[in-house]
């Protein structure tokens, strides 16, 4: 349950468009990924566009399924769900070039998200989908991201996202930290903005980076700016489990297999 964090945390907003409203990053660690060198390595973290909706973060977790914010797929005014023809992937956005574009065909979110609940901060935990692309993303130094479940307060994460005012690039976070947590949210010291939405949250492990989870609002944590995401630990699992019962528009026998701390 997670009242001791709701005693904490007020949600200032949700963060699904870039430009809704005029809200300033929180902090000043980020690294723009402006070269090809800067961006070596997190090329399979890319901007999610909503035609001229707006924007999120999603990163590759499969050639051909990315990971992102279950919040992004509605349009925040009327409610609806985004249709997936009006989605588009582009695999390392930088100043207008991608690795790849891909149109998305399936969209799954976790069974537990409801996007009409009243109290946003509840459904923080379930904030998650996976979408499959049209095609899986071949190129050969676009590499999917594994995971990781278990991460501990104090720990530090860090986090690649697009968001307003920084939406032709990618950012990097390298060090922002696990506040606190409980059994269904992290709360992170990370900088966000709109359009941040998705982000994934990585940890460094056994020197590679996994994800651990995807950015899901903006807050305030006694007194200071935060980052609100879900805790992976067993959802991501119901969320993939959510996929395979719902293979429509996949070719027989497609499954969705993503690594975790229990497969090493």
């Amino acid at each position: 349950m997670f009242m001791s964090v709701v005693r904490k945390v007020f949600i200032a907003a949700g963060l699904m468009c870039a430009g809704a409203l005029p809200l300033a990053a929180q902090g000043t660690g980020l690294q723009t990924l402006s070269t090809a060198d800067d961006n070596r390595g997190w090329e399979a973290v890319g901007r999610l566009n909503f035609g001229s909706e707006g924007f999120c973060t999603a990163a590759l977790v499969t050639p051909d399924v990315v990971l992102t914010a279950a919040h992004c797929l509605y349009n925040k005014q009327t409610g609806e769900r985004v249709e997936a023809a009006d989605i588009e992937f582009q695999a390392g956005l930088r100043f207008g070039r991608a690795e790849a574009y891909r149109g998305i065909r399936r969209i799954v979110l976790h069974p537990d998200y409801d996007f009409a609940e009243a109290n946003r901060l509840g459904r923080v935990g379930s904030d998650m989908a996976l979408l499959e692309l049209d095609r899986p993303v071949r190129n050969g130094h676009v590499h999917p991201f594994r995971t990781q479940f278990r991460v501990n307060a104090g720990q530090t994460v860090q986090v690649v996202s697009y968001a307003k005012d920084r939406a032709e690039a990618p950012t990097r976070e390298e060090a922002c930290q696990i506040l606190t947590r409980d059994a269904d949210i992290l709360v992170l010291s990370c900088s966000v903005d709109f359009g941040s939405s998705g982000a994934p949250v990585f940890v460094s492990y056994n020197d590679e980076v996994r994800i651990v989870s995807v950015i899901s609002a903006k807050a305030e944590w006694d007194g200071r700016p935060v980052a609100l995401a879900a805790v992976m630990e067993g959802e991501l699992d119901a969320l993939i489990a959510e996929f395979a019962r719902t293979p429509a528009f996949a070719p027989v026998g497609k499954t969705v297999s993503v690594e975790t701390a229990a497969d090493r």
